[in-house]
């Protein structure tokens, strides 16, 4: 995540001279090109080069336990391959001290991922490592495949998931196939940090690297491909758009191996294009991202709609709307995560933990505890949910979901998209449907409606200002429902680690948990609403909980301003 930009007071004379030096040592030309110029121009005094070089060169990408993600670029707060070979030979030394071994190295098809990979590649070999690089840009889950069925001691995947165009990103795994959690993530950034006050000529390199041929991709379509049942319906009619990404290819794989129908295709969004040219953000979750999607399935008479984001480790699901076929919706990350977890169920899980982030609904639970099983809440973000002994299934909010923790221990949006259609196909044979499971589920354990807001920054003082002011006074009732006890998760009381975020309990079965965002300058308030139906019918229940989440809204909205 990117830092603060350095104060402007000081004028641009000190980063004039921070950025000539940068550009003295960039092996990239375009970036190097880019640079001069801006230096120029704010020699000239022009305000807005003046304020690049100081948000370039005022701060550092912070790594940590997301790894690197920012805005393509010169300088230390920028993603280039100064900042890459810097990570990776950081990243080389941590692995060194600890016995050295070989990395995976995975890309997607945004721009510079490919250069940022064979970057890595090239310091990981110059410090004594064994670079194993995949043949071309995959997904993410693939990567993530491929460091446990290597038996490698880490893995890293160039890629910034669902983030606008110019945006690119460096993901970090270690040995057991997880992402990294603390003290690692501080371990590698003191390393990095090292590097990164020697000079660049300083790094080792080697063309002592491999790249792999298509047997781990061949290995992961198989192991994916047993999921589901070999006798199982396979008739659900499914429209599919990789997002411009990189699922494409493997998603169809996988369904051929599964012996599953061919899904149609949404054309324009199918190949790889790293400008996302159809969509204003290539997040399935954003509004109007799947559109064309759903265009396509009105037309074909689908079942269901599902999207990849574009590194595929997540997956969002659409389905008709109960008696108006040509009206669809989006279902929400909590919904696809109950269902999983039932069908987890349904085709035989019968140990081991169903486990959920803090922030995703409490239905999961619910489902877990009705049939005898174990479930568990972890902190936001696979690299804990992946952690669990004796997981079974795991997911969060954001449309990411662990199906085959064994083998991928990460979400991954292309198994999970295979079980989801395999879901709706044994339904379609029963004359049932994905909503008629959810109604189902509400009647049985409560209708658990959730929803968050959210609240971009410029000054991430304001993050730390909003949650001292609620750790200093808490409600005691927020929208006339009174506040029954605020955890402050710095101080944790249920196993959790330490984490900054607020959760407040409040009477009648709802929740309010307000955190940063450990990605993006942003504060997050996440809700959930339980409502049993008790008699009524599902629609007046559900009205009632829309009313009640509407007002927590309304009476939280302020607390972010």
């Amino acid at each position: 995540m990117a830092g603060d930009a350095g104060p402007l007071a000081r004028g641009s004379a000190p980063f004039i001279e921070l950025a000539l030096a940068w550009a003295n040592e960039d092996p990239d030309d375009h970036t190097r090109t880019e640079l001069l110029g801006t230096i120029d121009a704010a020699r000239a005094h022009d305000p807005a080069a003046e304020a690049e070089l100081a948000d370039a060169f005022g701060s550092r990408l912070e790594f940590g336990t997301a790894g690197l993600r920012g805005r393509l670029g010169p300088g230390p707060n920028r993603m280039n391959r100064v900042v890459v070979m810097q990570a990776a030979a950081g990243l080389a030394e941590y692995l060194r001290e600890r016995g050295g071994g070989a990395v995976a190295i995975g890309f997607d098809a945004r721009h510079n991922s490919d250069v940022f990979a064979r970057d890595s590649a090239m310091v990981f070999a110059g410090a004594g490592l064994t670079p194993l690089v995949l043949p071309r840009p995959l997904p993410t889950p693939v990567l993530a495949y491929a460091v446990r069925h290597l038996g490698c001691a880490a893995g890293v995947m160039v890629t910034a998931s669902h983030n606008p165009p110019q945006d690119n990103g460096y993901k970090v795994y270690l040995g057991e196939g997880s992402q990294i959690v603390p003290p690692a993530d501080a371990e590698i950034s003191a390393n990095i940090s090292s590097v990164a006050g020697r000079p660049l000529s300083s790094i080792l390199l080697s063309d002592d690297w491999t790249t792999l041929g298509g047997d781990v991709l061949d290995d992961y379509v198989a192991q994916v491909a047993t999921l589901v049942g070999r006798h199982s319906p396979r008739q659900a009619r499914v429209v599919y758009t990789p997002l411009h990404g990189v699922g494409g290819e493997t998603f169809e794989r996988v369904l051929k191996r599964a012996e599953f129908p061919a899904s149609i295709r949404v054309d324009a969004q199918f190949e790889p294009d790293p400008e996302f040219p159809t969509v204003a953000f290539p997040n399935p979750e954003e509004p109007g991202a799947i559109d064309l999607a759903i265009q396509e399935a009105k037309r074909a008479t689908a079942d269901l709609v599902i999207a990849n984001d574009p590194d595929a480790d997540r997956c969002a699901v659409a389905v008709p709307v109960q008696g108006s076929p040509d009206e669809w919706r989006m279902l929400t990350g909590d919904e696809v995560g109950s269902l999983l977890g039932w069908w987890m169920i349904e085709r035989g899980a019968t140990s081991g933990v169903l486990a959920r982030s803090l922030v995703s609904s409490s239905m999961l639970d619910a489902i877990a505890a009705a049939h005898g099983l174990a479930s568990a809440q972890t902190l936001t973000g696979f690299k804990w949910i992946a952690r669990l002994p004796g997981l079974e299934y795991g997911y969060e909010e954001a449309l990411g979901y662990c199906v085959d923790p064994l083998h991928v221990r990460d979400k991954d949006g292309i198994s999970a998209a295979l079980l989801v259609i395999e879901m709706a196909s044994a339904l379609k044979a029963d004359g049932r449907s994905l909503t008629d499971i959810l109604d189902d589920l509400d009647r049985e354990h409560g209708i658990h409606a959730t929803s968050q807001i959210s609240v971009r920054v410029n000054d991430l003082g304001r993050i730390t200002d909003i949650m001292r002011r609620l750790r200093a006074n808490p409600p005691s009732s927020i929208a006339g429902i009174g506040v029954l006890g605020m955890d402050d998760l710095e101080k944790p009381t249920d196993g959790l680690p330490p984490t900054d975020g607020l959760r407040f309990s409040l009477e009648g079965g709802a929740r309010i948990i307000v955190r940063p965002s450990g990605t993006e300058p942003k504060i997050k308030c996440y809700f959930e609403v339980i409502e049993y139906p008790n008699g009524a019918d599902l629609e007046t229940a559900r009205a009632s909980a829309a009313r009640r989440m509407e007002a927590l809204r309304h009476a939280v909205a302020p607390w972010l301003e």
